[in-house]
C-alpha cells in the first residue's frame, strides 16, 4: 500500500506533541490546519479521539484505554507536584488574558486551595521545589510567562519574588469532559465515561488506542478479545499502520507492537543510548542463553534474589561494553533502575507484596551482542 508522507508527518506531530501553538509553529500549524477534514476523519473513525483545530492552537485529545505508569509528566517526581500544578492550573483559569500576577499571589491562592491531608509550608525546602517543578511545567506548556524574575531562585529563598502573565492557550489545557469532574468519584470512572461517547466500533477504536499508546500490547488470557482483534485482523492493520505511519506491526503468539525500521528523532525508542538500555540488552541475551520455559502467557518470574543473580551473571560475561556506572555498580542498585527500565518500556514489573520479577514476553523481542 501506498505511504500517504503527508499523513504520516502530520499524525506524527500529533501524537507525539501536547499541542501545536500557532504562534511558536505557524508553518506546522497551517500544515495542519490544510489537512484539517481528512485527520479529523481519520482520527474520528479509528481512535475515537477529537481533534481541536482553535485560531490559537491545534490538539489531539490523546486518551488510553487503560492509564500507565510512564505516562506522567516527566519531570514531576512527587504527587504533590500534580496537586501544586492543578491548584495553579485552576488560579490562571481565573485570570484573563494577559492579565500578570505575582508569585506570592499564586502562593497564597495555592495554600488556599491545596487539597493535601498536611497544608502546605513554603518554608519546606521540598514544598518549594515542588512548586518549582508544576511552574517550570506550566511556563513549557505556555500557559503562563515569565515577565521578570526566575523561579529557580524561589527554592532557596521563599521571598524571591517573579512576575507572571496568563497567557491565552491557559483556559484550554484541561480537555471537557461528558458531565462534570465532582461526578466522577475513580479515575476508571473518567475513563468509563469516554467509552460511552463511543458507541460504533469501540473494540476497533481500543484496538488502535492501545497500539499506538503503548510499547507492546499484550495477551491478556484465553478470551481477550482486543487482542484476538489484533489477530484476526492482522492483514488489514498491517497495511493501515505502513499507509500512515513510519511504524510496522509486528504480532507474536501473546504480544504486539508497533516498530520503528529506522529510529526517528521524534520519537522516545527503546533502546536508546542510555547505558542502561546497553544492560537490559545483554540481560536479555543472557535470560534467552538460560533456556527459561516461559508460561502460557510468555511471562517468567523469578524472586529478586535470582533476578540479582541474573544480573551478577550478565555482569561477569559483558561489563566490558558497559559504561564506567554500571560497571561499578553492584547487582543490587542495577536491578533497582533495570526494574523501573522495564516498567517503562511495559517489558516487565516487580510485585511488590512478593518481590517477585516478571519478565513479560516482549522482552523476548530484545537480544544484545
Amino acid at each position: 500500500m501506498q505511504q500517504d508522507e503527508r499523513m504520516e508527518e502530520a499524525l506524527g506531530i500529533l501524537f507525539e506533541q501536547f499541542w501545536v501553538l500557532r504562534t511558536d509553529e505557524p508553518l506546522v500549524y497551517h500544515r495542519l490546519r490544510e489537512q484539517e477534514h481528512q485527520l479529523k476523519r481519520y482520527v474520528s473513525e479509528k481512535f475515537g479521539f477529537d481533534l481541536i483545530v482553535h485560531q490559537h492552537f491545534i490538539k489531539l485529545e490523546k486518551i488510553p484505554v487503560d492509564p500507565k505508569v510512564w505516562m506522567g509528566i516527566k519531570s514531576f517526581v512527587e504527587p504533590m507536584d500534580y496537586a501544586i500544578f492543578c491548584c495553579a492550573l485552576a488560579f490562571t483559569e481565573g485570570k484573563s488574558t494577559d492579565e500578570q500576577f505575582l508569585l506570592t499571589h499564586l502562593t497564597e491562592e495555592i495554600e488556599e486551595m491545596y487539597p493535601g491531608e498536611l497544608p502546605i509550608d513554603w518554608t519546606n525546602y521540598q514544598h518549594r521545589k515542588s512548586l518549582v517543578r508544576a511552574l517550570k511545567q506550566l511556563d513549557a506548556l505556555k500557559l503562563i510567562r515569565t515577565v521578570d524574575g526566575e523561579i529557580d531562585a524561589f527554592a532557596m529563598n521563599d521571598t524571591e519574588e517573579v512576575l507572571y502573565e496568563v497567557s491565552v492557550h491557559a483556559r484550554y489545557f484541561m480537555r471537557s469532559y461528558p458531565e462534570d469532574l465532582f461526578q466522577y468519584d475513580a479515575i476508571d470512572a473518567i475513563l468509563s465515561s469516554e467509552w460511552s461517547r463511543q458507541k460504533e466500533d469501540e473494540r476497533r477504536k481500543r484496538v488502535y488506542r492501545k497500539l499506538m499508546l503503548s510499547p507492546v500490547v499484550y495477551r491478556e488470557g484465553k478470551d481477550d478479545l482486543d487482542f484476538a482483534y489484533i489477530r484476526n485482523f492482522r492483514n488489514r492493520l498491517v497495511d493501515e499502520f505502513e499507509r500512515y505511519t513510519p511504524f510496522r506491526l509486528e504480532v507474536f503468539k501473546n504480544a504486539a507492537l508497533l516498530v520503528l525500521p529506522e529510529a526517528k528523532q521524534r520519537y522516545t525508542l527503546f533502546p536508546d543510548k542510555k547505558g542502561i538500555s546497553t544492560v537490559a540488552l545483554h540481560l536479555a541475551t543472557s535470560l534467552r542463553q538460560e533456556a527459561i520455559v516461559p508460561d502460557e502467557m510468555g511471562q517468567i518470574r523469578m524472586t529478586l534474589f535470582e533476578f540479582h543473580a541474573l544480573i551478577e551473571r550478565t555482569k561477569h560475561e559483558h561489563d566490558a561494553k558497559w559504561s564506567k556506572q554500571y560497571r561499578e555498580s553492584t547487582p543490587r542498585v542495577i536491578a533497582k533502575e533495570l526494574i523501573q527500565l522495564l516498567q517503562n518500556w511495559e517489558l516487565g514489573k516487580i510485585e511488590d507484596e512478593s518481590e517477585t520479577v516478571v519478565i513479560h514476553s516482549g522482552f523476548g523481542r530484545m537480544i544484545g551482542t
